[in-house]
């Protein structure tokens, strides 16, 4: 797993190093100390997992993350507890490691990065024969992927909208979209990720699935277009 640490503080970048090095599915493929080397970093090469810190010297983590339109997967560190309800706003964001954080917490931390990887890479392909258990105040509902007509996303909320009714619960939704197919599944919009199958019609910057109207995102329509073959 390929991964960056984007951190200012030379004690802090040889900190995460040193885990790193620990663990041997981790490659550091970059050490930066201001997000806009880093960027340039991230335009012309893979990355599966960033360590960012919040405060940086030319614009903050948080601000660097948003502007990423298909940022990876990102762990947070930094000396400020009192970002972490922010940060978790952004669904890239897996954990946040307040520093000092021990060798044992930043494991932690990487075992959610490989679940939600792995997860991701166990899903069938075959949305019609799959299903998948969605625990919902201690109810535990059988979803079939082909029911699923959209998911939208609202801070820490999802709600998942199928054929029979709406379910809304805690889950960013990152964590969802590695669950779930990457055909017909798409993600249209940094809140929404539609079900193609069900989509009705675009109109401008719109499309409908029945009654509902849901936004394309400016970074999404071209992806959307090309799953769909449309110019």
């Amino acid at each position: 797993m390929n991964c960056i640490i984007v951190e200012d503080e030379i004690p802090a970048q040889r900190i995460i190093r040193n885990y790193c090095s620990r663990i041997d599915d981790l490659h550091i493929a970059g050490v930066f100390n201001s997000a806009l080397k880093a960027n340039s970093f991230l335009n012309s090469n893979d990355v599966d997992l960033i360590f960012l810190d919040i405060n940086l010297p030319d614009i903050t983590g948080m601000d660097f993350l948003k502007s990423l339109s298909k940022p990876p997967l990102v762990i947070m560190t930094t000396a400020y507890p009192n970002y972490a309800a922010e940060s978790f706003e952004l669904d890239t964001i897996i954990d946040y490691l307040v520093k000092p954080f021990s060798l044992n917490r930043f494991l932690k931390a990487i075992n959610k990065v490989n679940d939600l990887k792995q997860q991701s890479a166990t899903v069938p392909e075959d949305p019609e024969a799959a299903s998948f258990f969605l625990s919902i105040d201690k109810t535990h509902h059988r979803i079939y992927f082909n029911d699923i007509k959209y998911v939208m996303s609202e801070r820490n909320y999802c709600s998942l909208v199928t054929t029979k009714t709406r379910y809304t619960y805690i889950e960013s939704l990152k964590k969802l979209e590695a669950e779930l197919p990457s055909y017909p599944f798409i993600r249209i919009h940094k809140s929404y990720i539609v079900n193609s199958r069900y989509i009705d019609k675009i109109s401008g910057n719109m499309i409908y699935i029945e009654e509902n109207k849901i936004p394309i995102g400016r970074t999404y329509r071209a992806a959307l277009f090309k799953l769909l073959e449309l110019s």
